[in-house]
This record gives C-alpha cells, sequence and structure tokens, in this order.
C-alpha cells in the first residue's frame, strides 16, 4: 500500500494534525491496530480507490461487465464447530457475552476487484488494488456539526421467510446480542463525547444481493463532541477502536478469545476506513470483504456469538453473508 504511516500511535497524532488543519485524508486502520495507513487526498495513490456517502474518488472508464456470478467453497462445518464450541466455553466461563466469529470463504468470480468494486450499491467502498475490496454497508462513526454518530449492524435474516421482520424484530437472541453491542457503543462513545443518547433503537434495512434480499437491524447513538474536536479525531479513534460491532463485549478479553478461536489476524477486515473532508467525517467499518491472496480470493464473514447461538445457524449465516451486491 506504501503507507505515509506504519504504526499506530503515529497515525492517530497525523490525524490531529491534519484534522487541526483542516486538510482532507483518507485512513485505514487494520482490526489488530497494527498497519494503519493515512494519505492526505492530495498525496493518494492511483490504485486507491474509495466511495463515501458525499464524495467519491474518479472511476476510470470500465467496459460493461458479464453476468456477475460468484461460488463459494464452505469451510468444513466440524471446523467452523470447533471454533464455536471454545467461544461457547469461554461464553459460559464468563470471560465474554458476546463474540463476532469470523472466518475466511474460498471463492471464485468472473469479476476482477476493481469490477466489484465499481458495480457494487453500497454506501461505504474502498479498493486496494490487486490488495482487497471492501463494500461495505455498515458506518462505523460519522463526526458532523459537533456531534458524533455511530450506527452498529446487528442481527441478520433472509428476507424470503415469511414475516421475516416480525421474525428478526422478535428473535430473543438476536434482541439479546443488539443490546449489547449497543449497549458496548454508548459506552465507548461516552469516552469521548456527552451527553450520549440512542436515538433509533432497532431499525430495519434491505440489502439486495445477487440471488436474495437480506434484511440487517441497526441502531443510532449519538453523542455531542467538546469544541475543538477536529485537534482530536486521532485521540477520539483511539478511545473507539476496535469497532464493537465486529469484536464484541467486554472488548480487551473479546479480542483474545477472537484470536484464539480464528487462529491468525484479520487484517484489514473489520478494521476501519474513513476520510475526513476538512470539516466532517465519514467512517466505516469494513465487511463485506474480499481479499486477494497468493491462493485465490476469500471472502470473510462471520457474526455475533451469544450463549443462545445455535452453530448451525451461525455457520448458515457467516455463508449468507458472502456474496455479491450488484
Amino acid at each position: 500500500m506504501n503507507p505515509i504511516i506504519k504504526d499506530t500511535e503515529s497515525i492517530f497524532s497525523r490525524m490531529d494534525d491534519l484534522g487541526r488543519r483542516s486538510i482532507p485524508f483518507l485512513f485505514a486502520i487494520d482490526f489488530e491496530l497494527v498497519k494503519p495507513v493515512i494519505f492526505p487526498i492530495d498525496k493518494l495513490p492511483h490504485h486507491i480507490r474509495f466511495s463515501v456517502p458525499g464524495f467519491s474518488t474518479p472511476l476510470p472508464a470500465e467496459p460493461d461487465i458479464p453476468e456477475p456470478w460468484l461460488e463459494k467453497d464452505p469451510m468444513p462445518y466440524d471446523k467452523y464447530l470447533r471454533a464455536f464450541n471454545l467461544v461457547r466455553k469461554h461464553l459460559f466461563q464468563g470471560n465474554s457475552y458476546l463474540v463476532n466469529l469470523t472466518f475466511p470463504t474460498p471463492v471464485r468470480t468472473n469479476l476482477t476487484l476493481g469490477q466489484i468494486y465499481s458495480h457494487s450499491r453500497a454506501p461505504y467502498k474502498l479498493l486496494i488494488d490487486n490488495d482487497f475490496v471492501v463494500f461495505s454497508p455498515e458506518p462505523f462513526v460519522t463526526i458532523r456539526d459537533g456531534y458524533i454518530r455511530s450506527f452498529p449492524m446487528k442481527g441478520t435474516m433472509d428476507a424470503s421467510v415469511e414475516q421475516a421482520e416480525q421474525k428478526l424484530l422478535a428473535d430473543p437472541k438476536e434482541s439479546a446480542e443488539h443490546v449489547t453491542i449497543v449497549d458496548l457503543i454508548r459506552n465507548d462513545l461516552s469516552r469521548v463525547s456527552h451527553p450520549v443518547e440512542v436515538t433509533r433503537y432497532r431499525y430495519i434495512s434491505h440489502i439486495s444481493t445477487l440471488d436474495r434480499e437480506i434484511l440487517q437491524v441497526s441502531s443510532e447513538i449519538m453523542g455531542r463532541l467538546e469544541p475543538g474536536y477536529h485537534e482530536r479525531l486521532g485521540q477520539i479513534f483511539q478511545e473507539i477502536l476496535p469497532a464493537g460491532s465486529v469484536s464484541g463485549a467486554p472488548k480487551n478479553r473479546t479480542v483474545e478469545i477472537i484470536s484464539e478461536a480464528e487462529g491468525g489476524p484479520r487484517g484489514y477486515y473489520t478494521g476501519v476506513f474513513g476520510y475526513f473532508d476538512g470539516r466532517d467525517l465519514e467512517s466505516a467499518v469494513m465487511i463485506r470483504f474480499i481479499e486477494k491472496t497468493g491462493e485465490g480470493l476469500y471472502f470473510r464473514s462471520g457474526g455475533g456469538i451469544t450463549f443462545q447461538s445455535d452453530p448451525e445457524s451461525e455457520y448458515r449465516e457467516l455463508l449468507a453473508k458472502v456474496y455479491l451486491q450488484i
């Protein structure tokens, strides 16, 4: 990526500095907080493209794409079950209340990463050509007019299920998972803003994929920032990372459990990226993530595990989130 910054402390200081000088910049911070990158917009490399509400980098002319297809090679269920049981052991021991468990799925498609980026219908997109593409439906935080807002997304169901919206909102496991994350995000935002309130609770979004429509449940939490917050953008992100919706609660112990269960680093998957335009900031959680490796393409996905979770249902949800939004 040819990053401008290579260590976490420096990126937060750099965000503070650029914010203080009202210089627009793009940043991406990996889940483990070990290889963040930041680019002033006038120094953005040509192989990086991004799109957030209100701003997109120019796209090169793209020829019409063929009829898209995506094939999956699901991980064996017994491998998933071993990780699930490890997580469940920690849950019953009281080490965590919610653990977001994720894995990569090998995929094949007739599209390039650039074509996926160009044609994906998602509010937040990032392309690091020949590395990965993100087409995320989930904001992380927005900062505008003195307020910080977060929009955790927890709860998924196939829209074709009869009375899907009612069933999704009434599901006790999904409800418990969502309230845990909302409480965690309220606590995170209270570290950088006051007062903090839940302004919308458990609203449903519809996401269209190649072969189905998916329902996702989100909430909105808002806090008021102190004056001069542009000079503390890095400090704000340092306090609230990693994103609670893709880690769990309590956050520090749960991140340790995730590392043990998943068996390797996530990298940029479930990290965050964002754009500061000199005044306002938009950022997203890097989910719906396809990574290019020497062994092929991997689509990373997962879901939240609570003591009420059923392993077969969670395994199906992991695979249901492997899709193209084109």
